[in-house]
This record gives C-alpha cells, structure tokens and sequence, in this order.
C-alpha cells in the first residue's frame, strides 16, 4: 500500500470531471495562465506513466495527465455491440468535452501508444482545437492492422484483445498480473519491470486488476479493429490530414524494428505530410525508459 500512497506529482492537483463519458479524473499542474498541454498516456497504464516528465513540462505549461476512460481512476462503462464507446472518435469527443469543463478549449495534445491514437483522431476531428501534436511510438491504426495481418503473429495482443467478449477478459481475469507484467517486460527495451517506478507499477497493477477495467481495455483494441480502422480508411480515402503541426517519436527497440518502412514514412503517406520527428533510445515505454531523450525532443516543439 506504502507504493499507492506514493505522490508521483508533487505538486499537482487531483481533478475528477464530470463529462458526456462519465467521471474522469486527471492530474493537472504548471502556470494557470500557461499555454494547456493534455498528456494521454497508453496500455496497459495509467496517467502515472508520465511522472518523469510531467513536472518537467508544467515548468512552462499547464499539463494534465488524463486517465482514458476505463483505465486507471476514470469511469470503465460497459462496452456495447459496435464498440462505440470505446472508439477513439467518441473519446476525442469526451476530452474536448472535458478539457471545456477545465477551462480549455485549444490545448496541445502528447499521447502514447492507445493515448496517441486518441490524440490523433481528436486532431482529425477537431482540427481548431489542437494546437500541436505529439504522437509517441505509433503509427496510424489503419496502417498497424495491415501490418499484422502481413505478418502473422506480430502484435498478437491486437487480436486477442479485439477477439469476441468474454474470451479475453476471462483468460486475463485468471492472473491479471502475470498477463499484463510480461507485455510490460517484453516491451522495454532491457526486458524488464525495473524500468518503471515501483509506485507507478503498483497504480498499473491497481487498475488492470478490476475487471471492469480489463473489459474496458478489451473494448478498446475491439473498436480499434472495428470503427477506429474505419474511421482511418475513410479519412485516408478523402485525404484528410493533419492540419497543426506535428511530431512523432519512435522507439529504436519497438517500433522502428518494424522494416523496411520507418514509422516517419508511413505517417508522412497518410495522415501527416509535413511531420518531424526523431527515433529515441528506448523500448516502447519513452516516457519512462528513457525521459531524458525525451524530454529534449519535446521541449522545443512545444515551444513552437
């Protein structure tokens, strides 16, 4: 319990909103007045992961570290038979939503892994309320299904976590920790737990315990196979792209193993022409593994 009771943000507010998706609670810090800047984080965690830049990052901007919906402390509703709720168009949604209620209503956005691709389809959607855009170790959904789908095997929890309800959700639910520890493991570029925080693994652990919870993340790879793909294809089909300006980083040991096409290339043929971006020294977890590298890439394209 001594690694729950752990204060990851010194310094920052607790915020629980009220919103169209339920209560979500957040993390906020940083000069009031400064310019907003949302950091979503990915799966399996929780807004915690971004405890090594975050105070960093509110020294010029007013951060909030955000748990998606149906992770860490937000709401976990029920999904429903067209993975709607947990579609990243009906979350970007949400966020604007609560990002309103919070006093904000143009804001920076930085997400990782499930955060980014929320991140990015709020900025498709809502271009006007974006004002710069930093997606972490990913490329477009769209393009990640065709990627496994040529390479059989690769991304398995992709289709295990979208296969039908309740087959993953019972097989996780038979030991949550060994599940989830050994994604985390094989993620990290050292394949191993001591790359996080003790106490921000113990808030992970906290959440992906509660089955509520892991039917929530099942949800959310079942819209990413279903309305989130669509979404992408049909915007790619009407060459929509984004319109602020926007960085990518990548992961030397994830991500960018993936050949012969690099993660800036397959973003700069759909969705972002004019992206930057740079690779990280680093397993899939940036923010965590390697923050220093980080932070230098992110820092000067925030400042603008």
């Amino acid at each position: 319990m001594a690694d729950l009771q752990t204060d990851l943000f010194p310094g920052f507010e607790a915020l629980w909103i009220d919103g169209p998706g339920g209560r979500a609670f957040a993390r906020a810090g940083g000069p009031k007045d400064g310019p907003p800047l949302l950091l979503l984080h990915g799966f399996p965690q929780t807004h915690a992961m971004w405890h090594r830049l975050a105070p960093d990052l509110a020294r010029t901007h007013r951060v909030i570290c955000l748990d998606l919906k149906g992770y860490g402390w937000s709401d976990a509703p029920a999904g429903d038979a067209g993975h709607a709720a947990y579609a990243k168009r009906t979350q970007g949604r949400e966020i604007v939503a609560l990002m309103e209620r919070i006093g904000h209503v143009h804001f920076a956005i930085c997400g990782h892994d499930r955060g980014a691709r929320v991140a990015y389809r709020l900025a498709l959607d809502e271009p006007g309320r974006v004002a710069r855009l930093a997606l972490l170790d990913i490329v477009p959904t769209l393009i990640q299904w065709e990627r496994i789908e040529a390479h059989p095997g690769m991304n398995a929890h992709w289709p295990f976590l979208a296969g039908p309800a309740p087959e993953p959700e019972t097989a996780i639910g038979r030991g949550p920790d060994a599940y989830f520890e050994e994604l985390l493991r094989a993620w990290t570029k050292a394949h191993d737990l001591s790359v996080f925080a003790p106490a921000a693994l113990a808030l992970y652990r906290q959440s992906w315990n509660v089955p509520e919870r892991i039917h929530a993340m099942c949800e959310d790879y079942r819209a990413g196979a279903g309305p989130d793909r669509a979404a992408d294809a049909a915007d790619l089909a009407a060459g929509r792209t984004l319109a602020m300006p926007t960085l990518l980083l990548t992961s030397d040991a994830y991500l960018e193993h993936v050949k012969p096409e690099t993660g800036l290339a397959a973003w700069r043929r759909t969705f972002a022409p004019d992206i930057t971006g740079s690779v990280i020294a680093s397993g899939h977890f940036l923010a965590e593994e390697n923050p220093e590298a980080t932070r230098a890439a992110l820092a000067p394209f925030l400042a603008g």
